[in-house]
């Protein structure tokens, strides 16, 4: 059991969350990522205690490819969405 997680029902199925912040620990782990995996830049960027960024690690820790399929999935739809808006602009000045 991994405190501070909670689980979340959504669109996407069942994510690991953090409790009371609204943020999924997927959101968290990307967040690392883009901030030179620094726990404490990634937690003021995100305006949350490092603490918390600590649990999202420390879940990550023990569920990487389970996280690793949520940010990826979250990237393919990025993808998705932007290239529909491209597509539209481009239509709209045609």
């Amino acid at each position: 059991m991994h405190p501070l997680i909670q689980f979340l029902d959504g669109p996407s199925g069942r994510r690991a969350g953090l409790v009371g912040r609204g943020l999924d620990v997927w959101e968290v782990i990307a967040t690392v990522r883009d901030n030179e995996r620094s726990l404490t830049l990634a937690a003021e960027y995100l305006q949350i205690p490092v603490g918390l960024v600590e649990a999202a690690v420390a879940y990550y820790g023990e569920f990487s490819e389970e996280i690793d399929l949520e940010i990826t999935s979250n990237e393919s739809e990025y993808d998705r969405g932007y290239a529909a808006a491209v597509a539209g602009l481009r239509a709209l000045h045609r």
